[in-house]
């Protein structure tokens, strides 16, 4: 195994044994969570692998997400118990064994509000039972996720003190999975499959796919690289008919609003508001790490072109604001409104006419032999390792090449171990929350320096030693790499423009202007 480090030295030397020897089993291109994934399976199979994205890893979809692991209640409700079972036991290996330190418990609840009828409350009361039924068979224990119950509604007040008191008949108390960062996930990902010796480069753009060859274009020297692989997976999500025409997506938009958590009383719970008239469609108030809470999600049909960063729309606001606001004692200030985001869902068409928030999540394996190449598309963050064993299982099959069984439930990512463990290192909390078993070398990296690891503010506590990690082992490039995707200071504007100069004036970035691709 390699070091489990990505920067521009490494980039560079995958580079150049690339152009030495061009051919290899995989080449997979995109590295979001779903590309990474596949990366890291195929490598642990003991097959050569090469990832490539065209931008930074996690720079796409998988970043916009709503940072829940979730057991799959509303697939539940909508009757697609395959994915609901599935995100139960994906979940239980994020949480288990996988990325322990990046994926934690949190408690739900369901406010009985007057606009939640005693009906509707009965039967999301049973759904939430059967999900603990599949929790449990899944194999995620009482102390890794309690058992639903009711709660009374001045406990519920307790828990989310800027719930409105008139009428409210309780909650229902549940537990599900949230994650720390979802692109520190990819991150982690990413890393752990270079340190199988898959070669993983971001800014390298795939042109052109033809019978197993790519061709790329480095985007930061404008080189083009030919790659001949024995089979291409395309897992570029929504952007997958780029690559493959015949493949036919109805991507949904999901927009999110970033809120001061203080405004909301710090809630100690995230929150579900069912979207009265809809089956399965609820909108939550899930608190963060950092203080924020996020208040989404949004499932609309999307037409026309496809955004790198999409924007959210006031229409968008509106309707999250008026959904959440129902429940609440006063509504959301406008300065307490922090930040906003907006990410697209690959979903597959099914080529009737249903709305994208009943398409099932379910992914889906596409086959073009012309190209040697397979897409994978549709699914969901949580099931992202089940997504990438079916792409490998399918890519070994249809080139007849020699691979080990799929061995990604148990490969933990880089960082991860128990949390009695993770608690007694000497570093930072902000540090063992985000890096697990890595937290003490992210401290050793500051050698000593007592201002490197003291937080540049209260809102977020980012350490500057944490932008030097990003550049030396986490890939970081550019000062984007490190405040959208390694510190997630994308979520709140304010934030990102106060810390800016005095994070760039950290570190020595290894390339400092962006190639347009």
């Amino acid at each position: 195994m390699r070091p489990a480090s990505l920067n521009a030295a490494q980039r560079e030397r995958d580079l150049a044994a690339l152009r030495r020897d061009p051919d290899v089993d995989v080449v997979v291109i995109g590295g979001g969570i779903t590309g990474v994934g596949v990366a890291l399976d195929a490598a642990t199979r003991g097959l050569s692998v090469v990832c490539i994205e065209r931008d930074d890893f996690a720079s796409g979809t998988s970043r916009w997400s709503s940072k829940l692991i979730h057991g799959g209640l509303r697939y539940l409700r909508n009757g697609d118990l395959g994915v609901a079972w599935e995100s139960a036991r994906e979940r239980h290996i994020l949480m288990k064994w996988t990325a322990p330190h990046l994926v934690m418990s949190m408690p739900y609840m369901i406010p009985l509000t007057p606009h939640v009828s005693v009906p509707y409350a009965m039967l999301s009361g049973s759904g939430i039972r059967f999900g603990d039924v599949l929790r449990a068979v899944s194999g995620s224990s009482h102390a890794m996720l309690p058992s639903p119950r009711r709660i009374s509604a001045l406990e519920a007040l307790r828990l989310y003190p800027a719930l409105a008191g008139r009428g409210l008949r309780g909650a229902i108390l549940f537990w599900d999975g949230q994650a720390v960062d979802d692109a520190r996930i990819v991150i982690a990902a990413a890393r752990t499959a270079a340190a199988y010796e898959a070669r993983l480069v971001q800014r390298c753009v795939a042109e052109h796919v033809d019978d197993g060859t790519v061709i790329a274009r480095d985007v930061l020297s404008n080189d083009t690289v030919v790659l001949h692989a024995r089979c291409v997976i395309n897992a570029t999500g929504v952007w997958a008919h780029e690559l493959a025409p015949d493949v036919h997506l109805r991507p949904s938009k999901g927009s999110h609003l970033v809120i001061r958590g203080a405004a909301l009383g710090d809630p100690r719970t995230a929150m579900l508001v069912p979207v009265v008239g809809e089956r399965a469609r609820w909108v939550g108030a899930n608190p963060t790490p950092d203080g924020h809470v996020i208040v989404g999600v949004t499932d609309i049909p999307h037409e026309g072109s496809v955004e790198d960063v999409p924007a959210i729309s006031r229409d968008e606001r509106t309707y999250l604001l008026s959904l959440i606001e129902q429940v609440l004692e006063h509504p959301i200030a406008e300065n307490d409104i922090i930040g906003s985001y907006a990410g697209y869902r690959p979903l597959l068409s099914s080529g009737d006419s249903e709305t994208t928030a009943d398409i099932s999540r379910k992914h889906a394996i596409l086959r073009d032999p012309a190209r040697k190449m397979i897409t994978v598309v549709g699914g969901k963050f949580t099931t992202y390792r089940k997504m990438a064993e079916d792409a490998v299982d399918a890519a070994v099959q249809f080139a007849d090449l020699e691979a080990g069984k799929c061995v990604t439930e148990r490969t933990a990512l880089v960082g991860a171990g128990p949390a009695e463990e993770i608690s007694l290192l000497q570093a930072p909390e902000r540090l063992r929350r985000r890096f697990g078993r890595e937290a003490e070398q992210v401290v050793r990296l500051a050698h000593g320096k007592k201002e490197l690891l003291t937080p540049l503010g209260p809102e977020p506590p980012v350490l500057p030693v944490e932008a030097l990690w990003a550049v030396r082992h986490e890939g970081a490039l550019q000062l984007d790499d490190i405040l959208d995707r390694r510190l997630r200071l994308d979520l709140v504007p304010e934030e990102r423009e106060r810390l800016r100069s005095t994070i760039e004036s950290l570190v020595e970035l290894p390339i400092r202007e962006h190639v347009p691709a």
